[in-house]
């Protein structure tokens, strides 16, 4: 009995001591439940969202890939997702630790993701002039670069061919070119990596090595605002090219093919044997009659045939996403000789570490280009003019030779130009989230070309040519590393996102050349032997070369907030410090703001028509560094001479002296563009009408010139500085119009259009005229045809005014400033190469399986000097028994002994409207065909390129720029000898797998 009550005392005790705890409530453990949130239509990561328990304050945002975590009490909880601009969405938790949600746009039109530099935003939430192009919406046809997808479709972005032959380069401007020596190429950033505008050796653009169809979106930054982050390069405007990326699901290969052939578009109308026989016997001039009738463009010109295949595999999981790819593209051009071809590779990959709180990305391409091109300028010069009874090839079948020297043909035999280029472009991006919407983010790259071009001359016996060889080698390195952190903040009805970085890029430029000519009568080309050649003296043949090396290193900031979703404000500011300037002005600082009011989420808008209507209004400055390098260092030269040294010893020996020919200017500064733009965003009938209309002004100061100095006692001719009080203003209005119609199940249509208002003009130069474009041809050379005067546009034309002809058939000119003597001064001018009006008109229609696609773009207020008429097509020539066109005899007046100097006889409307191109594609029902099984698509498409033209321009085409810029500042509007452009037709396949 004892022992039982002491057991029980025991326990007692114990229960008095362990109460508290054995009656206390148990804790519950939470669970963890993870997943990603994402856009429902564009399946792109909603970085920024929030995950909140329902019924509590507690909750999450998703980070960089949209992932999230978060602790969940019990099953019965509910998970609620949301997103501004999108539907909210409730999940019950119940069992599952994975919860993945996409969640639906309240406009689609509206979430569209848009690239923004260091980063991206949705369309409605931009403050900046901005435009994305999708993929589906690019120019289609035989596309070389980047460029060309573009052409006529944003609103104020200029795109001009310098030329028809396969990957000419592209003259591009965003609202007008703002400089001087600067150029107007824009800054191109490719998946986050910026290059460098810098030739990367070749005659051809250098982003053809860019395969259009690893391509998934370009991004244009129009304004200051916008393109502030990018500071000291900015000026120009930005375009982001973003190339396409794996996706989670299952795997894709993806094969499509094509096959073009080209013909000349537009051959000049030269006349034919019997005109020219007709018209040399109206003048009474001699010729040589050899009894034929030849078409000398038709001999030097081919039917082009394209060949275009890509192959493109895409894929991932949770953990790693990739794209790869490959293409080639064969492309003849329509000269004879003329080929361009391309060979592509990239590998895009994603993968996510720490429970995807480390996401790397990584972006390789792979690239090289050959290009094998004629003498083409001389031998189109040799084409129009040639005799048209000559004939091309004797009875035996070897060119026919003439004693005159004149067959077009030889031309093409003897000449060449041939050009490797290899390029590799890669950069590693890591994103590592630190905290709860801080994320650092790391960006390295490498951009590595090199090229080989040989300038060849076959050695020939009648008529007599030496034969040459001069090869040139170049490389171009560019490096970047940059780090930057990004913070993101949204809590009730605020949202912020700061962003903070640093950017180091070094680019280095080596150039050497070599010719050796004289080169023996046998079947080797120079190019694989230049040992046999036999002219070895420096005098014409010295070495040359260069070695440039620059840096720029940046700080950058960004702030965008919203508040309410219907308030919008962005701040940027970037320091950006740059080798090419001088000690005292090595850095610059570029500042921007932008505000936006969606007024379409106000109350008083919200049961009216408009889905979207927002105003946006910004200010900032960019800056323009594209200058050569080193001008603000002193520069030497040592030569023996009488004017650098002098005999020691009274005799005649002279030793070698150094002597400045250029001092240092180290004030030299940026060239700085402000820009105010005013926009307006709207939306109507449910996303069916959606437009924007935007006003600009940009004036770009502080213009870089190379000028002849004030003070006479200088070693140079020239110096390097900013021009005080020059201004460059461009100015205009945006308009463009979207409307998207879907009729029943099967019919939908797409119609929409742009235009473009702008005016340029150049403000308080401090010279009559600083030349921009010379002239070409016999008693033309470096006559001055367009240049940069006050009150007028860039690339106005300088020229004398062409009043008709005296009583002897020679040319007279107006007296314009009214002196009675006829020279220079009277020059005037006389219209500008820049179109005051760009506009662009497209359409989309698909009826079941059955797609349409159009794409008009046209100018108007430009004009083209026809430089090749001026040296060509006058009657002088003509009596001299050369090929001419109705322009050479339209003056029944004009004497044959009269000259034709530059004027504006040969000044003439540039204007134009095409059909850029047309695709009709059907889309086989593969289900129907029993073959979904292994073929998920597949499709079969034509498409014309260039197929009309509607113009006043009576050259090969109006949409031209030859290279005739002055001392390096670039010539507008010019067109000499230039590769006439193809029409093509092109027939393609697309298979999805």
């Amino acid at each position: 009995m004892k022992r039982k009550l002491l057991l029980l005392g025991a326990l007692f005790c114990w229960l008095a001591l362990n109460a508290p705890f054995l009656f206390a409530e148990v804790p519950t453990i939470d669970k963890i439940v993870k997943g990603t949130v994402k856009d429902g239509s564009t399946n792109e990561a909603l970085i920024g969202s929030t995950v909140t328990l329902k019924g509590t304050s507690k909750g999450v945002i998703t980070d960089v890939n949209g992932n999230y975590s978060i602790a969940v009490p019990e099953d019965n909880a509910v998970l609620v997702f949301a997103f501004i601009g999108y539907d909210s969405q409730e999940v019950m938790v119940g069992i599952q630790s994975e919860i993945n949600v996409s969640l639906a746009s309240n406009s689609s039109e509206l979430a569209e993701v848009v690239v923004i530099g260091y980063g991206n935003t949705r369309s409605k939430d931009v403050t900046g002039s901005v435009k994305s192009i999708k993929s589906e919406a690019f120019n289609k046809g035989i596309i070389n670069s980047p460029e060309q997808l573009l052409q006529g479709k944003v609103a104020g972005v200029n795109v001009t061919a310098s030329s028809g032959e396969p990957g000419a380069a592209l003259n591009i401007s965003v609202r007008g070119p703002g400089g001087v020596r600067t150029g107007s190429t824009p800054l191109f950033v490719i998946d986050g990596f910026a290059l460098d505008n810098s030739s990367v050796g070749g005659a051809t653009n250098p982003l053809t090595f860019l395969n259009p169809e690893d391509i998934e979106t370009i991004d244009v930054l129009k304004d200051a605002s916008a393109t502030a982050i990018y500071g000291s390069r900015g000026a120009n405007g930005v375009i982001l090219i973003t190339t396409k990326k794996g996706k989670k699901g299952a795997s894709n290969l993806n094969y499509s093919t094509s096959l073009g052939y080209s013909k000349m578009a537009r051959p000049l109308d030269v006349f034919t044997a019997d005109e020219f026989r007709s018209e040399i016997k109206k003048i009474g001039a001699n010729f040589i009659d050899d009894g034929g009738n030849t078409d000398w463009q038709k001999e030097i010109s081919q039917t082009a045939f394209t060949q275009n295949h890509n192959l493109g595999l895409s894929g991932g999981t949770d953990k790693l996403k990739y794209f790869g790819s490959f293409g080639m593209q064969k492309q003849e051009g329509v000269l004879k000789n003329s080929n361009l071809d391309r060979y592509s590779g990239r590998v895009n990959l994603n993968q996510n570490f720490w429970e995807n709180k480390l996401s790397v990305d990584v972006n390789i391409s792979a690239s090289s280009t050959n290009n094998e091109r004629p003498n083409f300028q001389g031998l189109i010069g040799s084409a129009i003019s040639a005799n048209p009874t000559y004939v091309p090839y004797a009875a035996n079948g070897s060119l026919k030779k003439y004693a005159d020297g004149t067959n077009p043909m030889l031309t093409l035999a003897l000449d060449n130009d041939l050009t490797v280029t290899n390029r590799i472009l890669g950069n590693i991006s890591p994103s590592l989230t630190l905290a709860n919407g801080l994320v650092y983010k790391l960006n390295f790259g490498i951009d590595n070309s090199s090229s080989s071009r040989d300038l060849q001359s076959l050695p020939n016996a009648e008529p007599l040519v030496l034969g040459g060889l001069t090869s040139i080698e170049y490389k171009n390195t560019n490096r970047l590393i940059e780090n930057y952190l990004t913070y993101t903040l949204s809590k009730d009805v605020h949202a912020l996102t700061a962003l903070a970085g640093h950017s180091y890029q070094k680019i280095f430029l080596q150039g050497r050349s070599f010719s050796i000519n004289k080169f023996p009568l046998n079947e080797i080309e120079p190019r694989f032997n230049p040992g046999l050649g036999q002219d070895l003296t420096l005098v014409n043949n010295k070495p040359s070369g260069f070695a440039t090396l620059n840096e720029l290193q940046s700080f950058f900031s960004r702030v965008n907030y919203e508040y309410d979703d219907k308030y919008l404000a962005t701040a940027t500011v970037r320091v950006d410090g740059s080798s090419k300037f001088g000690a005292n002005n090595k850095y610059g600082v570029f500042p921007s703001f932008s505000v936006g009011w969606r007024l379409s989420e106000e109350e008083f808008l919200k049961n009216t028509k408009f889905d979207d209507l927002k105003i946006r209004a910004g200010w900032g400055l960019t800056g323009n560094q594209e200058i050569p390098s080193k001008i603000t260092q002193a520069l030497f030269t040592s030569s023996v001479s009488g004017t650098t040294s002098y005999p020691l010893d009274g005799g005649t020996s002279y030793p070698a002296g150094t002597t400045y020919s250029r001092l240092a200017n180290p004030n030299i500064q940026w060239e700085v563009s402000s820009q105010i733009d005013i926009g307006l965003d709207f939306g109507l009938f449910n996303g069916a009408l959606t437009g924007t209309v935007d006003y600009f002004n940009k004036v770009s100061r502080d213009i870089l010139l190379e000028v002849i100095p004030a003070d006479p006692v200088q070693p140079a001719g020239t110096l390097w500085t900013n021009v005080a009080d020059m201004k460059i203003i461009n100015k205009g209005l945006e308009f463009e119009l979207l409307l998207r119609k879907k009729l029943g199940n099967k019919m939908r249509y797409e119609v929409g259009g742009n235009i473009t208002f702008i005016n340029n003009v150049v403000k308080n130069s401090p010279y009559t005229v600083i030349p921009s474009g010379s002239a070409s041809g016999s008693g033309l050379t470096s006559a001055t045809i367009n240049g940069y005067i006050n009150d007028q546009p860039i690339g106005t034309f300088y020229l004398r005014q062409f009043a008709g002809f005296d009583d002897k058939g020679l040319s007279i000119y107006a007296d314009s400033n009214g002196d009675g003597i006829f020279s220079d001064k009277d020059r005037i001018a006389a219209g500008t190469a820049l179109p005051n009006k760009i506009y662009n008109l497209n359409g989309n229609f698909s009826y079941s399986s059955f797609d349409l696609g159009v794409n008009f773009n046209g100018v108007a207020g430009n004009k083209v000097y026809d430089n090749t008429a001026n040296a060509n097509f006058y009657k002088l020539r003509l009596s001299k028994g050369v090929n001419t066109t109705n322009e050479a005899t339209k003056y029944p007046e004009e004497s044959i002994n009269n000259s034709a100097p530059v004027s504006t006889r040969f000044l003439k409307d540039g204007a134009f409207f095409r059909l850029n191109n047309a695709v009709l594609g059907y889309t086989l029902n593969t289900s129907k065909l029993g073959i979904k099984k292994y073929v998920s698509t597949l499709r079969l498409s034509v498409t014309g390129q260039n197929l009309f033209l509607i113009t006043k321009y009576d050259g090969f085409d109006p949409d031209v720029n030859t290279d005739r810029s002055v001392n390096g500042i670039s010539s507008y509007g010019i067109d000499y000898l230039t590769y006439p452009k193809a029409r093509s037709v092109i027939f393609g396949l697309n298979i999805g797998l």
